[in-house]
């Protein structure tokens, strides 16, 4: 057995390497290995009164954690036993030199059909704390997800005191249909979706929902002691607060990047956004609510108003007593997420690109588009008999039939094209106004179109919110990069007025543009592949809120796209 260990243990080693025509060139290896073994499974399960079949990974709801350290290699097999299509996403992983295992459906791969197996390898290269693996196929990963923890190296402190304990909080949401069926009736429809059948953290609704009583998450504590909670919203559709009653949270950590100790009474997170916290028991011994209730800066959008609820338990607590409740900000209290917005600064001084090469200018937002269907009643239920759709730049993302990522190695024409625009293709009031009524001039093109980045480029997109259907708080998520927010405010942008940090930023994955506003980001394109940026809103997705980076490959094997693996999905 000692000689198979070390024979492999040399395998893993040469795995590191790519052999090329100029010998062995050495690719970011981990210090360690990890493997796992994700099967993709149905499984039973009963909640509000019913019992229904959803997609999981292994039987778990929510899904196996992922643990690594800062530099590790993580290999995934992931086997499809569901009659779905399937993909996992690895939010917030670099995936540096490695775009093959990023994992969104028809942009870096085809999805992992019935009875296949695809594996992920990815290092995690200087990359440490809270984030999130999904599936990333139709709205599967409103049950298929889980958190991804890395700790630092062996002997690398965290930089605040040691916790006494550390907790995943997981916020979701949960429907009774099922979630492919759902998004199709929904696309076809027309119109927008029906709410969340209730609120979950990790996996439990909570005593508010009905036959809820007893599925209520708990964390027992101990007066008098430190905890880290790696709070993660996996949900689907909402943006969503959390708070813990009468206890304060210091934010530490924002998706997986330290940040200075900025202390609330509550944090609002999107889709896709991780927040660490650090939680002190110092208060009287007794069982306190933690909630997690909805954030909705759209105007007219049916949403969830129900809070899912969990427990934070002093040891010593009355079993049976009642929680002391939590006090949520209203579901429209837009100062609440700008004041926790305002906190967030990098631990230390950032070196942020002070020049910039390529200067993009993104509008996000909803359209509606002109009914074209023989039924409007049954498939135009948008504003004035129209059709959601959503866009960025006001053109709609048309994902392809086959992967991004391979049309653009292999040079397959006819898949996309390289001409996303820069700027607007028409400039007015984009807060207060649209480009006409609704439904003369609401429309958006469609199209599957890239921008195309050379290596090395230093990038800033100003991403700004638009009215055209109502202005909201959209949470954007790049693919294969963590970017500085440089800069953010309400209104159209004015780069005149506008005020940038480009001392300590926060450096983050997911950015919520704020609702009405705009957001400034800069990174440096410097990860070869096909990269998508798009709303974690699973319905703007669906919609079409999204485009695609292409970075082309810089000089040498490091700066360059490996080849596809051999087990890469077909479509």
């Amino acid at each position: 057995m000692a000689n198979l260990a070390t024979l492999f243990t040399v395998l893993l080693s040469l795995l590191c390497y790519s052999q090329t025509g100029f010998g062995l060139v050495q690719w970011p290896g981990g210090t360690s290995t990890r493997f796992y073994d994700f099967k993709v499974q149905t499984m039973r399960v009963t909640k509000l009164c019913n019992t229904k079949e959803i997609v999981t990974i292994n039987g778990m709801f929510p899904g196996p954690v992922v643990y690594a350290q800062e530099d590790d290699r993580v290999i995934v097999k992931v086997t499809n036993e569901t009659p779905y299509n399937t993909t996992i996403h690895w939010h917030g992983i670099r995936q540096r030199l490695s775009c093959w295992s990023d994992g969104p459906s028809y942009i870096t791969q085809c999805p992992i059909q019935a009875g296949q197996t695809f594996t992920y390898e990815f290092t995690i290269v200087k990359q440490k704390g809270t984030l999130l693996w999904h599936a990333h196929v139709s709205w599967l990963r409103g049950t298929v997800y889980g958190a991804i923890v890395v700790y630092p190296k062996t002997g690398v402190p965290y930089p605040f005191k040691y916790p006494y304990e550390e907790h995943i909080i997981l916020l979701g949401e949960y429907w009774l249909k099922d979630l492919v069926q759902l998004e199709r009736q929904v696309l076809a429809s027309g119109g927008g979706p029906p709410p969340a059948n209730a609120f979950t953290i990790n996996g439990h609704p909570g005593p508010n929902y009905n036959c809820s009583k007893n599925d209520v998450y708990k964390i027992d504590v101990v007066p008098g002691k430190t905890y880290l909670l790696r709070v993660i919203n996996a949900g689907l559709n909402m943006e969503n607060f959390f708070a813990i009653a009468h206890h304060k949270l210091t934010i530490v950590e924002v998706d997986a990047e330290y940040t200075k100790p900025f202390t609330t009474d509550r944090v609002m997170l999107g889709p896709g956004q991780t927040i660490n916290v650090l939680v002190t028991t110092d208060q009287p011994i007794g069982k306190y609510s933690m909630a997690m209730g909805a954030y909705m800066s759209a105007k007219g959008v049916k949403f969830q108003n129900i809070s899912a609820i969990a427990y934070f338990q002093y040891l010593g607590a009355v079993p049976n007593s009642i929680a002391l409740p939590a006090q949520l900000p209203s579901f429209n209290d837009n100062l609440a997420v700008k004041t926790v917005m305002d906190g967030l600064r990098s631990l230390n001084p950032v070196n942020v690109s002070k020049e910039i090469d390529t200067n993009l200018f993104y509008t996000i937002g909803l359209n509606v588009q002109k009914c074209r269907s023989k039924t409007p009643k049954n498939n135009c239920q948008a504003t004035n008999n129209g059709v959601l759709a959503a866009s960025m730049n006001n053109i709609s993302f048309i994902r392809p039939n086959i992967s991004l990522l391979e049309a653009y190695y292999k040079k397959i024409n006819g898949y996309y094209t390289e001409d996303f625009p820069d700027v607007p293709l028409k400039f007015y009031d984009f807060v207060n106004g649209a480009p006409n009524n609704i439904p003369n001039d609401t429309q958006a093109l469609n199209g599957t179109r890239t921008k195309v980045l050379e290596y090395g480029t230093r990038v800033q997109v100003i991403l700004q919110d638009t009215g055209t259907v109502s202005t909201e708080n959209h949470p954007i998520h790049l693919h294969g990069f963590s970017f500085y927010v440089v800069g953010y405010g309400t209104g159209n942008y004015d780069p005149q007025t506008a005020n940038f940090n480009l001392v300590d930023p926060p450096y983050m994955n997911t950015i919520g543009v704020p609702v009405g506003g705009w957001a400034a980001i800069r990174f440096v394109a410097d990860n070869p592949g096909v990269w998508f940026m798009h709303c974690h809103l699973e319905i703007h997705l669906s919609w079409g809120l999204s485009m695609v980076f292409i970075v082309k490959n810089g000089h040498g094997e490091l700066e360059t796209l490996p080849h596809p693996p051999a087990d890469l999905p077909l479509c």
